[in-house]
Formats: C-alpha cells, sequence, structure tokens
C-alpha cells in the first residue's frame, strides 16, 4: 500500500514529503527548505531512473533533485506524519512547476 508522509529536519530547516511505495522506498520526494519553505526538489524515482538510462541524470538532478535510497523503514530519528495523497499532490504540483521554472530560468541566463 502507497503511503505518504512528511518529517521535518529542524537541523537543515527542511520538510521533506515522501510517497513511499509498499516495500519501504521512496518514489516521490519533496523538500521545502527555510522559514518560506522553498522547494528545493521534487524527484520521482521512475524519473531518476529512466534519466540515469538516458544518460541525463545530471540534468535530472540539477532540476529535480533526487530521492532518498534508503527505505524508510531504516531511517533513523525519523518521525513522520501522515498525509493524505491529495495533500502531497497538492505539494508535489507546486514545487515540480517551481523546480521546473528555476531550472528554465537558470538555462535562460547561460545563453
Amino acid at each position: 500500500m502507497t503511503r505518504w508522509l512528511r518529517s521535518y529536519w529542524a537541523q537543515d530547516g527542511t520538510w521533506f514529503y515522501f510517497e513511499v511505495g509498499t516495500d519501504g522506498c521512496v518514489t516521490r520526494q519533496i523538500e521545502l527548505q527555510g522559514p518560506l519553505e522553498k522547494p528545493v526538489a521534487a524527484a520521482s524515482l521512475a524519473e531518476w531512473t529512466a534519466a540515469q538510462q538516458a544518460g541525463a541524470l545530471a540534468d535530472y538532478e540539477a532540476t529535480f533533485g533526487a530521492t532518498a535510497e534508503v527505505p524508510v523503514h531504516e531511517w533513523d530519528a525519523h518521525e513522520p506524519q501522515d498525509l493524505t495523497a491529495q495533500e502531497f499532490e497538492t505539494v508535489w504540483l507546486t514545487a515540480r512547476a517551481i523546480c521546473r521554472a528555476k531550472a528554465r530560468a537558470h538555462s535562460t541566463r547561460e545563453t
């Protein structure tokens, strides 16, 4: 069963939102930093894998980041809060749009 949850890492001032598959592995991950909760990552494991196979991993990670590699049940000091699928999806869509816009702005500045 898929689960959606979030955790706050106070030392980094970061909220992490996770979609977790039945095996405990993260399938999608969002990172929101600082008091303004600025999106810095919105990564999909399936997309990350496809980018790796296509030789485009650096571009993918520069735009969307990566997902956690260790299954959730192996994490230390992790006290997640459960979310609904809709709560996760709302944050996901916003974070993805912001990550894409930042990538476009960055590539425009380089030309």
